[in-house]
């Protein structure tokens, strides 16, 4: 295992445990990381007792017809807009029934960004019943692998902070 793979281990193993000690169990909904987040979730062995739905919803098109994203919302925000990233993760708790869902849309390039959202764009939302639906957006450095690497391990840290707020 890569050194980068083992820290992403490690935050799995901490979100494992978090879930496991609610019964609780966590969904995703993915676009510019193509469902690496769900790998490194699934790496981990037992995952199956707390990790049961991902979603690779890459077009705007499957972002609507699978999480039920708004094409209004895709077109006065943008897929890569915070509102968008809400909606996926409120739309993949609500398709899967599990307590947490996290979701991640954004810019890995190398093309695709502009001025107002550069490629290193990343907006982020978390879900749940008992988590206030909540939002973000990061701007990595690097190139597309490193941009995606950043954003599953900011989503992941995301997990575990929405796992210990009371």
């Amino acid at each position: 295992m890569t050194e980068p793979d083992a820290d992403i281990a490690t935050l799995v193993r901490r979100i494992a445990a978090a879930l496991t000690a609610k019964s609780a169990r966590l969904a995703v909904a993915e676009s510019c990381t193509g469902g690496w987040l769900a790998k490194a979730l699934t790496d981990q062995p037992g995952s199956s007792q707390w990790f049961g739905y991902g979603f690779v919803t890459y077009s705007d098109e499957a972002k609507q017809a699978i999480l039920g994203v708004s094409a209004e919302t895709l077109v006065h925000r943008g897929a890569v807009s915070e509102d968008v990233a809400e909606q996926m993760a409120t739309g993949a708790r609500l398709a899967s029934a599990a307590e947490i869902a996290v979701a991640i849309t954004g810019i890995a390039g190398p093309d695709g960004g502009s001025a107002e959202k550069p490629t290193g764009t990343v907006c982020f939302a978390w879900a749940g019943p008992g988590v206030q639906l909540c939002s973000t957006t990061r701007r990595f450095d690097g190139d597309r692998a490193a941009i995606r690497r950043q954003s599953v391990v900011a989503a992941l840290e995301g997990v575990l902070v929405q796992l210990t707020v009371p």
